[in-house]
């Protein structure tokens, strides 16, 4: 008697995690740290990576740990010294600055910045006004100014796009950052677009597919939890379009950078749980706060597969050519 009065576990009622794939890396972010972790093997610490390898505070920390140094001005790397572009790409500037100082630069840029670089020295050597849609002060949208500083101008916002001192009927092209949020990024086009009816650009779009298969998740998953997580950090621009995407669903969302991060009291109430992660977050701080809420509610992960992915990036040249010496 006194057994069957014992309310049995209802596992309906248990906390649940869903999980978001894709999530994390992508291969850009891959390629950058396989990049760093190669160049400390073969020419041993320091090596010194101009800005940070990936906009992630666990990665950064973790390559401090071998010897990585990372600098957000060449001055601060002696002359001869290995030097790491990160993920997010250099200004023609700073190559040359690194060229005059001697370093041995290894590029890491991902791809897909490149080809955001090359576009804008196309348009500019063909006379267009470019507009970089973009956030100031970024990595990425520093070095892409820097391809064509005096034919680019920045965007940020429809509010800039009717500020714009350029002719309705002027020569004009846009560009965007690759970690936009892509319903962002469409706003302002169309708002270019509609002041601009010549505006032309890139035969393919540049925000680039992780971001976009990320964003695509949370607008998927995000409405049928409590509350969600993003793993990443608050200068990861990828990571945080995806916490306001999530509260644009109407989910109390919270960008952390893992466990330590997690407030009890946020989750008080909460049943389901939606976790994912920016791509430069990687998945050991995924694991780890899975397991906080494990501990702690009795957990359970239900994953959910949105889209599949199978992109990579070649390491730098002059990495796989040292390993083709071997």
């Amino acid at each position: 008697m006194i057994r069957d009065a014992i309310p049995k576990p209802n596992e309906e009622n248990k906390m649940k995690i869903l999980l978001a794939s894709p999530r994390g890396f992508c291969a850009g972010v891959n390629m950058a740290i396989e990049s760093l972790d190669l160049t400390l093997r073969e020419f041993g610490a320091p090596v010194y990576v101009y800005h940070e390898i990936v906009h992630n505070k666990f990665v950064v920390e973790s390559f401090k740990e071998k010897g990585a140094v990372f600098v957000d001005s060449l001055e601060e790397v002696p002359v001869g010294s290995v030097l790491l572009f990160s993920a997010h790409g250099v200004s023609p500037e700073i190559r040359q600055v690194a060229q005059s100082r001697n370093l041995n630069a290894i590029d890491a840029t991902c791809p897909l910045v490149t080809k955001v670089h090359l576009e804008a020295v196309k348009y500019a050597r063909e006379g267009y006004t470019i507009f970089l849609i973009g956030h100031e002060g970024h990595d990425e949208v520093i070095g892409t100014m820097g391809e064509a500083p005096e034919s680019m101008v920045l965007v940020e916002s429809e509010e800039d796009v009717a500020k714009l001192d350029v002719a309705a009927d002027a020569k004009v092209a846009y560009l965007t950052q690759t970690t936009l949020s892509v319903d962002d990024a469409n706003r302002i086009i169309a708002a270019l677009r509609e002041r601009f009816t010549n505006l032309v650009n890139p035969p393919k779009e540049d925000i680039c597919y992780a971001t976009q298969n990320r964003q695509e998740a949370v607008k998927k998953i995000a409405a049928g939890a409590d509350i969600c997580f993003v793993l990443g950090s608050q200068n990861s621009s990828n990571s945080q379009r995806l916490r306001e995407l999530a509260e644009d669903e109407g989910v109390d969302s919270y960008l952390i950078d893992g466990a330590s991060d997690m407030d009890p009291k946020w989750l008080e109430g909460v049943e389901t749980v939606f976790m994912t992660a920016g791509a430069s977050a990687p998945e050991v701080v995924v694991n780890e706060c899975i397991e906080w809420l494990k501990d702690r509610y009795d957990a359970t992960v239900e994953p959910v597969i949105v889209r599949e992915e199978h992109v990579s990036f070649p390491l730098p040249k002059k990495l796989r050519k040292l390993q083709s010496l071997k």
